[in-house]
Parts: structure tokens; C-alpha cells; sequence
């Protein structure tokens, strides 16, 4: 858990800093939908839970799909712990709407509940993370619940394909032989919502080993980036992948492709510009001379006399209209960083090349503004967005206008610390049905799974 915003700058002595966010946070928005952003009072203030699990607006109803620890009804095992980045797909061809989720656990070894391992889609026999599959009916009914890939470790985010399958990304750089591993780990795996057998557990080898975070796939070419959120300096690098088989649907990135990194000439370290605006119309991409890492992790690899651009924390992956969009979520001098700052969107145009500052948060921050920034996030109904918080303290998950008006909507109230020292566990994987009538949202610790139905401004 990562600290917030709000916390690095009470360190700091900058947290009574004037309200202001430097660049055009509407961009963020750019392409991504159509409908009239709402007010800033969202929709209403949040109304205590009961039954203490979700504190959410009047006339907003949740459902609890699924609990760590439960039996799962496939009876492959319980449900994991750790539920993290979450993806929802239409109903299959032949039933009568529904929703499937697929959702990762961040399970690395020692969980409280590790992934069962089931035949055939079993990356890992050491692994303990992986996804699970929920299938739901139109009333948001559980019509089954399975793993859809086990003995992998540490899912933390990924990304859908424009064939309807999740990229389920590992956060790791664990080799075999270290703790319990038997394999290789930091790798991407591709997972089929409806029948997870047909994807099985199949690093995509060729789409790099190393600390992944997200990806975004670009809808007309196939070409897929990806974020790395390395832990130490050297930090991670931005990437994209050209696949052999562009938009060839499921399977076919196994066919191979190319693993570029980005370059901005000048530029050795994102966090160097605060400068919202600035655009560098002469990026370039750098094939990664060897994406398997067998002896050395990629962003310590040579990439020549220019050297390679990083970035601390990078984070969030979206694509919106024509363009990607990437977020650096945070980056401080004290942990090797070249600058501090408290957040950084960026947007990547592949058409003309060109490298763009979107937004920057800096001591002169608007502290109301959720998280470091938005990372992990998704497209809510009334054309905003909708942003899990991560940090210390209440747990919540906010929704962003495209006016940069933030308000609650949803707060978790389960206590996982003590009467007297209380704590929540974050929120995780927001995401919308298809039909944007229901926001599925997992919570970490302890590993639920909810849906919330309601008066939804479409």
C-alpha cells in the first residue's frame, strides 16, 4: 500500500500548500465517452451501511458477489485472498444478458488464501496468485464462480483486449528458484472470461519479464503498452508490444512480436518535467535487447549511448479516442528518483509520435483530488471517471468530473485493524458493466468482491 498524496506532503510540511493543479485534467477524459460530466456534488452524500460493509449515496445498493475464504461453487477450492484489478465482459453469445468478471489476486506466497490450483490452468505449482471467473445473471446473481488461472504471483492490474480477454499482469521479477517458485515469474498471461481452458496458463514470454503494472491495447493497430512499476532505482520504463498477429483475437499474441521501450531524447527520467503542456515531438522506441531478462531485469539492459527513459511509479494504462494515456503515480528524490513530484499523466499520440504532459501534481496541489493521481480507475456513466483511492486512513472510491470535481461514492467500513486503531482495506479493480448499469469494485483486505446498483446518471 502505497503512501498518498495527501500523506507525502504532510511530511513535507507543504500539506497547507494553495489548492491548484497545474495542466488540463479534462484531458484525461479525451475520447473516452460522450455524456455531460455531473456537478460536484455527485450524488448526495455517502449514508453509513447497517450492515458495515459499504457506506454508499441514497438510493445506491450493493450486492456482495463473493468473499474470501468462501467456498467457491465450482468446488475447486475458496476464494482467494488479495482481489485486485478487475475487468467486466457482455454475457456469451446465447444466454440472455449477464455479465462475467475476471478478477486478479495479488497473492504472492504466504497468503491468507492462495489460488487453488487446478489442472490445466496451472502456470506455477509454487505460485499462489492468479484470477477467478464470475459468471452473473442481469439481476447480478452469481451464476458461477471458478479459477481462471492459477500458480502465478502477484496480480496486481492488466487490461482487456478488443477480443474480450483480460491480460492478467504479474508484479514481479521472482526467478525459479527463489521462495517456493519453480519458474520464471514477471510475466503477462492471457485469460479467456467465458472458458479460461482455452487460454490456459501461458506466459507471453515475448511481451517482456518484469514488473508489470497495466496495459492498453490500441484498438486499430493491435499494438499493446505496458507499464512497469519497478521498485528501486533504476525505474521502469514504458513500453509497447507489436505483435506478429495484430487484432488477431485470443491466442494470438502467443505468435510473438517485438518489445520496445520509449525514449525521449534529452529526457533520461519522466520526472524531471513538470511542465504540463510540453510536448516532445521526437520520441523514439528502442527494441529491448533481451525481453526474458535471463540475466540482467530489462531497465538495467544497455540501450545504447542515449540510454533509455524512466520513470518511478508508473502506474495506470488507458486508451482513450487516439491516443494512450500513462500515469507515474508518484516519485520522490529520497528513493532515487531524479525530481519529486505527486503525480504525472501523460499521453502518448502514435500517429504523430508525440509525448505529451498532461497533468502534474506538485506541492501546489488540489489535496481533494483522489490518490496520487488517477491509476487505477475506469469510465464511469456520467462521463468522469471513477478512481480507487489507496492509502492510509478511510478508504474510498471517488468519482472525478471532467471539470476536476471530486466526490465520494462509495466508502469501505470493514475494520481490519482494532476498535482503537482502525483500518481499512483499499479499494481495487472499479470497472463497469457493459451496459454501465451496475459498478463492480473489489476490496482488498479482506477479499470482496461488491456491486453497486442505483440511479446512474447516463
Amino acid at each position: 500500500m502505497s503512501a498518498t498524496r495527501r500523506q507525502i506532503l504532510a511530511r513535507t510540511g507543504a500539506l497547507g500548500a494553495s489548492i491548484a493543479f497545474a495542466g488540463n485534467l479534462s484531458e484525461i477524459f479525451a475520447g473516452t465517452a460522450t455524456a455531460q460530466s455531473m456537478g460536484a456534488s455527485g450524488y448526495g452524500p455517502l449514508v453509513p451501511d447497517p450492515d458495515g460493509l459499504l457506506d454508499l449515496p441514497e438510493g445506491f445498493r450493493y450486492r456482495v458477489l463473493s468473499r474470501e475464504g468462501d467456498p467457491l461453487p465450482s468446488g475447486e477450492g475458496r476464494v482467494p485472498s488479495n482481489c485486485d484489478g478487475m475487468a467486466a465482459f457482455p454475457g456469451p453469445p446465447g444466454r440472455r444478458g449477464g455479465t462475467h468478471l475476471v478478477r486478479n489476486h495479488e497473492n504472492r506466497t504466504h497468503s491468507r488464501s492462495a489460488v487453488p490450483h487446478v489442472p490445466g490452468l496451472t502456470y506455477d505449482p509454487g505460485g499462489e496468485g492468479g484470477c477467478t471467473a464470475l459468471e452473473l445473471d442481469r439481476d447480478n446473481r452469481v451464476r458461477s464462480e471458478r479459477v481462471a488461472i492459477a500458480g502465478t504471483s502477484t496480480n496486481c492490474a492488466g487490461g482487456h483486449t478488443p477480443w474480450n480477454t483480460w491480460l492478467t499482469c504479474e508484479e514481479t521479477e521472482l526467478r525459479a528458484g527463489d521462495e517456493n517458485y519453480t519458474k520464471d515469474h514477471g510475466f503477462i498471461f492471457e485469460v479467456d472470461p467465458y472458458d479460461p481452458q482455452r487460454t490456459g496458463a501461458v506466459p507471453l514470454t515475448a511481451m517482456g519479464r518484469f514488473q508489470h503494472e497495466a496495459i492498453a491495447v490500441d484498438p486499430g493497430t493491435g499494438t499493446v503498452y505496458e507499464t512497469e512499476d519497478a521498485f528501486e532505482k533504476p525505474f521502469g520504463l514504458f513500453y509497447r508490444f507489436l505483435p506478429v498477429k495484430p487484432m488477431g483475437g485470443r491466442g494470438s499474441l502467443r505468435a510473438g512480436g517485438r518489445l520496445q521501450a520509449l525514449r525521449v531524447p534529452g529526457v533520461p527520467d519522466l520526472s524531471t518535467v513538470q511542465q504540463p503542456g510540453i510536448v516532445f515531438d521526437h520520441v523514439t522506441w528502442v527494441d529491448v535487447p533481451d525481453p526474458l531478462a535471463r540475466r540482467t531485469p530489462i531497465r538495467f539492459q544497455d540501450f545504447g549511448p542515449l540510454g533509455i527513459t524512466h520513470a518511478q511509479k508508473l502506474e495506470g494504462c488507458y486508451w482513450g479516442g487516439s491516443c494512450v494515456y500513462f500515469v507515474s503515480s508518484f516519485a520522490h528524490r529520497d528513493d532515487g528518483s531524479a525530481a519529486d513530484h505527486y503525480g504525472q499523466v501523460w499521453k502518448y499520440d502514435p500517429r504523430r509520435h508525440r509525448l505529451t504532459q498532461v497533468v502534474a501534481f506538485g506541492p501546489d496541489t488540489d489535496l481533494q483530488l483522489p490518490g496520487e493521481s488517477p491509476d487505477n480507475i475506469c469510465l464511469a456513466p456520467s462521463g468522469g471517471l471513477m478512481v480507487c483511492e489507496d492509502g492510509e486512513g478511510a478508504q474510498h472510491v471517488f468519482g472525478l468530473t471532467r471539470h476536476g470535481e471530486v466526490y465520494a461514492m462509495a466508502r469501505g467500513r470493514q475494520n481490519i485493524g482494532t476498535p482503537d486503531k482502525p483500518e481499512w482495506g483499499e479499494f481495487a479493480g472499479v470497472t463497469f458493466s457493459p451496459d454501465f448499469r451496475t459498478m463492480y469494485v473489489n476490496c482488498y483486505t479482506p477479499g470482496t468482491t461488491f456491486a453497486v446498483t442505483g440511479p446512474w446518471n447516463h
